[in-house]
């Protein structure tokens, strides 16, 4: 996890410096979103996309209604897409389409086509979720990547997941950007 770099026009660098800040994110409803994501899981197992999209729409609706926010579309999609470069490849996970509420993931892998892990597919279903809580919910219309904006994910997952949360350790990376220092996590 990489954050996106601060940008240089004062207005979205408010933005993007508020949402930097927010680093917690009050979950209303004690253990209804472990319940469905528990069901997430469940499904993912079946390898059946017609039932991974019934939970996932399932958690969608519930999280929507806990946040106040109008409830985002999933779509439920086999395997990822893969992008080869010639110095490597990359996949896509999920994604978030502003304009259409559309949150998009894959629950197959791109090469091996096989069911994707429960907390890979739960995390970027939380991701996206965390985006279309930020232009609904909180006011940063952006949704930048800030260490804001992983921490309120990490909070939202863990929630989900029914583990504790862990704080993230950050370190700086160039052109005024952040990521996680996974080695000083590993030893907490």
């Amino acid at each position: 996890m990489i954050t996106d770099p601060r940008p240089r026009i004062i207005t979205r660098r408010t933005e993007y410096d508020r949402s930097d800040q927010m680093t917690m994110l009050p979950i209303p409803g004690g253990n209804r979103l472990h319940a469905l994501a528990l069901l997430i899981e469940s499904a993912l197992k079946s390898g059946i996309k017609k039932q991974v999209q019934s939970t996932c729409d399932g958690l969608m609706l519930e999280s929507a209604g806990l946040f106040k926010v109008p409830r985002p579309k999933v779509r439920v999609l086999d395997a990822r897409p893969l992008r080869v470069y010639e110095t490597g490849s990359s996949e896509l996970f999920g994604d978030y389409h502003e304009d259409s509420a559309l949150i998009r993931v894959w629950m197959r892998t791109a090469v091996q086509k096989r069911v994707t892990s429960f907390g890979t597919f739960l995390s970027t279903l939380c991701h996206e979720f965390c985006h279309h809580l930020d232009i609904h919910g909180l006011g940063f219309p952006n949704t930048y990547h800030t260490r804001g904006f992983y921490e309120r994910t990490a909070v939202y997952y863990h929630c989900c997941r029914g583990t504790p949360l862990k704080r993230l350790i950050w370190r700086s990376i160039p052109r005024n950007r952040w990521t996680i220092d996974w080695a000083r996590m590993r030893q907490t």
